[in-house]
């Protein structure tokens, strides 16, 4: 029985379970706020998808490291410690990410016309995931 696999499949796992956290916890706070305002709906749901992204950057990962490691550019212990590392980095990344996306939502139902200046907050807690993922590219 073969472990390499292993790696990819926990940064693939982890980041899937950081987004559906995330987009979870974001989600809960728009069908609130949308059961309270007539309008404005789609901004509600755009912004609890935005952590649906952690997700991507482990299906990439998973993708590169199993290429890598049929490769030979990578080992499978190796593998397994970028998946959990860069998949605990996903998983604090979309969870906070989830929260700020709630406060957005309330905050723009209050207030429509800074809908744009809470993505700021968002986007930085997004380059936390980004940051992880481009540094596992460059181990690979």
């Amino acid at each position: 029985m073969e472990f390499d696999m292993i790696g990819p499949a926990i940064v693939m796992g982890l980041g899937c379970f950081a987004s559906a956290i995330g987009c979870g916890i974001a989600g809960m706070a728009s069908h609130a706020i949308m059961s309270r305002v007539d309008e404005g709906h789609a901004k509600f749901i755009a912004l609890s998808a935005i952590p649906s992204s952690q997700s991507i950057y482990g299906l990439i990962l998973m993708v590169m490291m199993k290429n890598a490691i049929k490769g030979g550019t990578l080992t499978g212990i190796n593998g397994i410690g970028i998946g959990i590392v860069v998949g605990l980095a996903l998983i604090a990344s979309s969870v906070y990410q989830g929260k700020c996306c709630v406060t957005a939502i309330q905050a723009a139902a209050k207030q429509p016309a800074i809908y744009g200046k809470t993505l700021v907050s968002i986007t930085i807690i997004e380059s936390f995931a980004l940051f992880a993922f481009v540094f596992a590219i460059i181990l690979l």
